[in-house]
């Protein structure tokens, strides 16, 4: 039976239906935001990335905002989503009048890597699934047409993403379109699921598809020659965007003002304390070994090995049912439809592990994805348990999946599309530690691999904050001017991923301010939260009523969530 104690349905409010609407109109603008959150309608289509594109979406923002300012909330659930939208929506219209929205090319997070990424969470069950994968596929070369202008307008005005993004990027595209890249094994690969066909897709279908896929593909490649012929010689070797932006971009990703000179500081406190506890733990793990003695002897124990996708799925899977069974009643209501995770291969090879959320109806369950580098066959879960809990359960899967449940209380732009980085990433390693406070981390191999992330989280706060802002680099890489050799020094003295992924980690820090610290710093934000309710409620503080009260509440900025947490929203 499910834990869940759902209330009557609250009736919508004026304020509700803003909201509402502000997200259907904005899905009708952001076709790829669509299909991310589940929803139907625009299946065929993609984002509009020209300058007309982004300009539309600013006018709805205004529009939005102004109907906000007249509107009148009626309890304290309308009071969060005033405060949340009005965040939300006005930090995004400050980036748009900065020019970043139009400039956006780094190498995770910009339109490159959207329209090839919402293919993977299209349904793929039957010829009809693949019939309209194939039309999208037909829209990917316009698509990236009109972002292309968006970036001449971007230049124009002096506004172009530094050299190594490019560079980066135009790697992207070549490995996309290489013989083995995605959209040559998209159509070597497609098949029905094993319920509603036989397995191979009709003639006609995979026809389309195979034209569809081809063209997407030359528009990939297209676009590598374009990035080298229009951008790559004017992009700036500079990789720092400077304070002032910097600011607006960590106030955009954490939902929370900072002081970045403290929390620069406070980053380098706390990559020395991780570090000294990682040898504690070393020494548990091999007597009078260093910390990377004692990762290479976790690294070669069969204990903790995987080998192939097949186990490694099968092994995420387990894990994650095992916490859910483990943790509803006790530290969490879990509803009985969030009970249920998807764990997954991805169909890209970049690396990594992340997580979508379900459908509105659950009919698309939540679902943790592992995208496996070419060639890699091994794994080990000393290093990777702690992830399984950041992107699945308690992390990812119960903050988004508990939140979409919600429909008796929050409105539909709460539930799905209320996002903060901070929030949301500072929840997952909230969750990481808990898993530790909670004692399934003891194992000192598996706890040897949680401070481990949590020192490359708290690492790049340093590198980030550090290097855009132009602080002082720590004195253990030469102190003065931070450098490209400088982060990697300090990246690879406190990360211990191989040098590839870190090496696409640091680009990620370079190209994308402000959203990699927004990880630790957001799970600072959420550790203090925590600490102030419990003190304030002494002897009657309950986590598990501190977990359902804080996700109720949706992924809203981290100084909203405090301020209604805390009871201080007007």
């Amino acid at each position: 039976m499910s834990t869940d104690t759902t209330s009557a349905a609250r009736p919508a409010t004026d304020i509700d239906r803003i909201a509402d609407d502000y997200l259907a109109r904005e899905v009708q603008l952001s076709p790829i935001t669509a299909t991310y959150l589940g929803i139907t309608g625009h299946d065929e289509e993609l984002d509009d990335y020209s300058p007309a594109g982004h300009e539309a979406q600013a006018a709805l923002r205004a529009e939005v905002l102004d109907q906000l300012d007249r509107a009148t909330p009626v309890d304290d659930i309308d009071r969060v989503t005033l405060a949340a939208m009005r965040e939300r929506l006005g930090l995004a219209e400050e980036i748009h009048r900065a020019g970043i929205d139009e400039m956006a090319l780094n190498v995770l997070a910009s339109p490159l890597q959207s329209i090839r990424g919402c293919f993977d969470l299209m349904p793929t069950a039957t010829d009809e699934d693949w019939g309209v994968i194939s039309r999208r596929l037909e829209a990917v070369p316009e698509a990236l047409t009109g972002w292309q202008v968006s970036l001449l307008s971007a230049s124009a005005k002096g506004n172009i993403t530094p050299r190594r993004q490019v560079e980066a990027c135009i790697q992207q595209c070549a490995d996309l379109v290489a013989a083995d890249g995605y959209f040559a094994t998209l159509v070597t690969h497609a098949r029905l699921s094993e319920d509603t066909g036989p397995g191979e897709l009709a003639d006609s279908t995979k026809e389309a598809l195979t034209s569809a896929a081809e063209s997407a593909s030359a528009a990939y490649a297209e676009l590598g020659t374009w990035l080298k012929d229009h951008l790559l010689d004017d992009a700036p070797l500079e990789d720092a965007c400077g304070e002032e932006r910097y600011a607006l971009l960590s106030r955009y990703f954490l939902g929370a003002k900072v002081d970045l000179a403290e929390t620069y500081a406070w980053g380098q406190q706390e990559v020395d304390r991780i570090t000294a506890e990682m040898e504690q733990v070393a020494e548990q793990i091999k007597p009078g070994s260093t910390v990377k003695e004692a990762i290479a002897a976790l690294d070669a124990d069969p204990t903790y090995q995987l080998h192939g996708t097949d186990e490694l799925r099968a092994w995420m899977q387990k894990r994650a049912d095992e916490a859910i069974a483990e943790l509803a009643g006790t530290h969490f209501d879990i509803p009985d439809p969030v009970r249920t995770i998807e764990c997954l291969i991805a169909p890209t090879q970049t690396g990594g592990i992340y997580y979508t959320g379900p459908s509105e109806d659950f009919s698309r369950p939540g679902r943790m994805w592992w995208s496996v580098p070419k060639g890699v066959t091994e794994f080990g879960t000393w290093k990777e348990l702690t992830t399984v809990y950041h992107e699945g359960v308690p992390g990812h899967h119960l903050q988004v999946a508990q939140t979409v449940f919600r429909s008796e209380r929050l409105n539909k732009w709460r539930r799905m599309a209320a996002w903060t980085s901070g929030h949301g990433e500072g929840w997952a390693l909230y969750a990481e530690r808990l898993m530790d406070e909670l004692g399934f981390m003891d194992d000192p191999g598996n706890k040897m691999g949680l401070l481990d992330s949590q020192s490359l989280r708290a690492a790049r706060v340093v590198i980030d904050i550090g290097v855009h802002c132009g602080f002082e680099a720590p004195a253990e890489v030469g102190g003065g001017e931070w450098t490209y050799d400088k982060a990697w020094q300090y990246l690879n003295d406190h990360a211990n991923q191989g040098e590839a992924w870190l090496r696409f980690e640091l680009d990620r820090y370079l190209g994308w301010p402000g959203q990699a610290p927004s990880y630790k710093i957001g799970e600072r934000l959420w550790m203090q939260l925590r600490d102030q309710v419990a003190e304030r409620e002494g002897d009657s503080f309950s986590l598990k009523d501190f977990h359902r009260r804080t996700l109720d509440l949706g992924g809203v900025g981290l100084d909203t969530l405090r301020a209604a947490v805390l009871g201080e929203l007007t």
